[in-house]
């Protein structure tokens, strides 16, 4: 039997993103690599997000980041990244040991994590079911296959928003001063976005620790938010809140006064 222990010493890791701008044409190629298996992590779930983003994409930097390190046994030795059409569905490839339960790995606590690498990654078994949860929550979803031979494959979908629709609301409210939508946010929601304006910037973590909310909570309040406009993501992944998101508050807060 193939040997499948990461060498998380070995240097010169590398990994192969593939853009499909179109299926009837060959995608463009972009390998990326480094000597540094934490370095490679965040350049890899920056760059995919950033590829995806830049193709219209919508799934979020955390559900990316969080497949990408549920691949680490593979030490990213051979990893491959598609991304399609409108950035939308991306799937990430290894040819690491696989998962044999495939129905266990969205439970929580379900984890293969070895000690070395949870050097690297929290190896508690709470990835896999945060992706799920919140690729759920955006209306996609995510499936977990046997890839040729030995490995695994993991594809994430959401369905595409329609952009002529958000152009032309866009373009109306530049032209045209209208009162905003009625939006109703939960009471917990309203303090998520208080604390990204505190913070300027803030990730579920952050969010879950100064709330003492679960992960998957933090999620779902982010990404509701999102849906909302009120924040939007950075190239980083961490939300930071938009001129609609700091109108709602101002105007939410003047109401109480």
């Amino acid at each position: 039997m193939e040997d499948f222990t990461p060498d998380i010493e070995h240097g010169n890791l590398q990994v192969r993103v593939a853009i499909y701008d179109s299926m009837t044409a060959a995608p463009r190629i972009i390998d990326l690599h480094s000597d540094n298996i934490r370095d490679l992590m965040n350049v890899l779930s920056e760059k995919t997000y950033s590829f995806s983003q830049q193709k219209g994409g919508d799934i979020p930097y955390t559900t990316i980041r969080e497949v990408i390190e549920n691949l680490i046994h593979a030490n990213f030795a051979e990893v491959t990244i598609n991304i399609y059409g409108n950035g939308n569905i991306i799937t990430i490839s290894d040819q690491g040991p696989g998962i044999s339960d495939k129905e266990k790995v969205f439970m929580p606590g379900y984890t293969t994590a070895t000690k070395s690498m949870k050097m690297y990654i929290r190896g508690v078994g709470s990835g896999l079911p945060i992706v799920k949860e919140t690729m759920m929550f955006s209306g996609g979803e995510i499936n977990v296959d046997d890839n040729l031979n030995h490995g695994t494959v993991i594809t994430l979908k959401i369905p595409a928003k329609d952009k002529g629709i958000e152009e032309t609301a866009t373009s109306k409210q530049q032209s045209v001063e209208e009162p905003m939508p009625a939006v109703k946010i939960s009471a917990r929601q309203l303090r998520v976005l208080s604390l990204i304006i505190e913070f300027e910037r803030a990730g579920p973590s952050k969010i879950s620790e100064e709330l003492d909310i679960s992960l998957a909570t933090a999620y779902r309040d982010l990404q509701a938010l999102e849906n909302v406009g009120f924040i939007k993501p950075d190239e980083h992944g961490k939300r930071y809140v938009t001129d609609t998101g700091l109108s709602f508050i101002d105007k939410t807060y003047n109401k109480k006064v």
